[in-house]
């Protein structure tokens, strides 16, 4: 199973993780570490350190991080540059984490972060495109004789 490291900005990991136990329940092998506005850059490569192990089962870790470029970014980028079998995927939200811990059990850290940018893209959407999309359907049933 992989491990799953949630960071960002914040209050942003502790919340998502939050959200995700109200939805999934406790998931095996995941961590949220928040990087309040108080912290520091050492601070945070500290708690990714401690928390590597705790996750790490052997078949690779995922870093999932709010912002390209920004400091939990950096700092995990930096991490998984340096063991084989480790991921960062930036731009994070609630779906795509959700989605994401169904799939991990079968996926290797590389597929993962292939599915998670999949998911990221179909999970962006707006009201008026899913109405769209909505009304193709229907007109296609009309049309195909349904």
């Amino acid at each position: 199973m992989l491990g799953i490291i949630i960071s960002g900005h914040g209050g942003f990991a502790s919340g998502l993780a939050e959200a995700m136990e109200q939805i999934l329940g406790k998931q095996p092998c995941v961590v949220a570490i928040d990087f309040p506005e108080s912290s520091t850059t050492a601070r945070l490569e500290r708690q990714f350190a401690q928390a590597i192990p705790t996750v790490d089962q052997g078949d690779g870790v995922v870093f999932l991080t709010d912002l390209l470029g920004g400091t939990p970014f950096r700092v995990a980028s930096l991490l998984a540059m340096r063991v084989p079998g480790r991921e960062v995927i930036t731009g994070t939200n609630l779906q795509l984490l959700l989605e994401m811990l169904l799939e991990r059990d079968d996926l290797s850290a590389s597929e993962f972060r292939i599915e998670a940018l999949a998911c990221g893209h179909r999970g962006l959407t707006s009201l008026a495109d899913e109405m769209n999309k909505e009304q193709q359907a229907q007109a296609g049933l009309v049309e195909g004789g349904i």
